[in-house]
């Protein structure tokens, strides 16, 4: 079994020794934990927290478990149910809470389940707050409510419509548009409530032509449920067979968007956020931002224009703080995350899919046509391991001092630009290894340069 605190939320698998796995103790551990940090932070005022859960089959229990706890501190309750991350994070400002939970563990198997928590901009809470929920856990410091002061809860259905309506009244959602390009799309969402949220969002979008693979909110993954190639082999063929124009699909709690070609084969999650913010820049000029582990094409087709692209470090309240800092029109991260700001600071994919709607009915090309027309590259996922003796700092720290001729960055590990190609460098916080990737135009380019990199990093050592 597995627990594991961070200062994002807590995750774990389901059942297990308390404080070995997520069980029911840990759930209202942590849950009064948070509710009580809003309560410090907003002291004399009356707490309101949003809740809202993806599909998992232990979702009911721990959505009971958080908001029975909320309600014993004495904090009101708006329980979206079956929701998603960015309609929750939509919700918190909406509804003036203080705080929201999102009851979810994203892309891991059907064992895991996590609390992730917001600030009462619908926003991660930040490394700082983290530490203090953690701190306030470990100690117990909690006081519950009497009786004539518990908290009381409203259960709300009707931010799926909200959410909708709010990315319809965005400037560049084009509607009409993408009715009048009648296209045809094969939607994959786990059994998760992406198969609520996403055929809802194209029929509002006025697409008729739908074919729903996987879209009852079972909890029972059919597949792996993080969207990368090898899991969407199923969408892939349903395309063909339908004779789709694309597939879309979606991880469990929606915030990762990934799209399959007319011809079944990938458009890379990397670049569902490059085709996004193609779209925005055309029509809002301004500044980018993703992670540094993202392709190098958003800030090629960024700086093709005369703008300015920004770099964060690994993690969305990163990028989130960078976005803001630079004052971005849009950004994310590789993984399919894309964060328009317009809308909220969150990644978002109902909104990813309007936006890439939206531009695939103005550009008039095939899906395979439109990846086509952005900088090629590919990314190559490595690590070496060390042994828990060796300095990785140091090690670090003399791969950017060979490179200082190059352009080096220095905000997270080290990330080394290489003429059109680059490698990240980034130690484990939780084993003896650095994290190599590497990108380049193909991925025998890409493999060769990691390759030479971790021949480096030994001859460091």
């Amino acid at each position: 079994m597995t627990l594991i605190k961070s200062i994002s939320g807590i995750r774990g698998t389901i059942g297990g020794t308390v404080d070995n796995g997520l069980t029911p103790i840990d759930a209202v551990k942590f849950a009064a934990a948070y509710g009580s940090w809003l309560m410090e932070r907003n002291p004399g005022e009356k707490i309101r927290v949003v809740i809202g859960r993806d599909a998992r089959i232990s979702g009911a229990m721990i959505s009971d478990l958080v908001v029975s706890t909320l309600l014993g501190l004495g904090i009101d309750v708006i329980n979206l149910g079956l929701s998603t991350t960015p309609t929750v994070e939509v919700a918190v400002p909406l509804e003036n809470a203080q705080g929201g939970i999102i009851l979810t563990a994203s892309h891991n198997p059907k064992q895991w389940n996590a609390l992730k928590l917001l600030n009462e901009k619908g926003e991660f809470i930040s490394g700082k707050d983290g530490e203090e929920v953690l701190s306030i856990a470990e100690q117990e410091r909690f006081i519950f409510a009497e009786v004539d002061d518990l908290g009381t809860v409203r259960n709300d259905d009707s931010y799926l419509q909200k959410h909708i309506d709010a990315i319809l009244a965005l400037p560049l959602v084009d509607k009409a548009a993408i009715a009048a390009a009648d296209f045809n799309i094969v939607v994959d969402a786990v059994n998760s409530t992406g198969g609520i949220f996403v055929p809802a969002m194209l029929r509002a979008l006025g697409v008729t032509k739908i074919t729903e693979m996987y879209c009852e909110p079972t909890g029972h993954f059919p597949h792996n449920p993080e969207p990368l190639p090898e899991h969407l082999t199923d969408l892939s063929a349903k395309i063909l067979e339908v004779n789709a124009d694309f597939g879309i699909t979606v991880d469990p709690d929606v915030d990762r968007l990934a799209l399959v070609c007319e011809d079944g084969s990938m458009f890379g999650e990397e670049y569902t956020l490059v085709a996004c913010a193609d779209y925005v820049l055309k029509h809002t000029p301004g500044s980018t931002v993703s992670n540094l582990s993202s392709t190098r094409a958003l800030r090629d087709i960024t700086e093709a224009r005369g703008l300015t692209y920004a770099a964060a470090a690994v993690g969305e309240v990163n990028v989130v703080n960078k976005m803001k800092e630079v004052n971005a029109v849009i950004g994310g991260e590789g993984n399919g995350g894309i964060i328009y700001p317009e809308l909220h600071y969150g990644r978002d994919s109902l909104v990813g899919i309007a936006l890439f709607l939206s531009h695939l009915a103005h550009e008039k090309k095939s899906v395979s046509a439109l990846r086509d027309s952005y900088p090629k590259y590919t990314i190559s996922k490595n690590k070496i391991e060390l042994t828990p003796d060796i300095n990785v700092d140091k090690v670090l720290a003399d791969m950017a001092a060979k490179y200082a001729h190059e352009e080096v960055d220095t905000i997270d590990g080290v990330k080394i630009y290489i003429a059109k190609e680059w490698v990240h460098l980034r130690k484990s916080n939780t084993e003896p290894i650095i994290r190599i990737y590497s990108e380049s135009k193909d991925e025998q380019a890409a493999d060769q340069l990691a390759k030479r990199i971790i021949e480096e990093i030994k001859a460091c050592i």
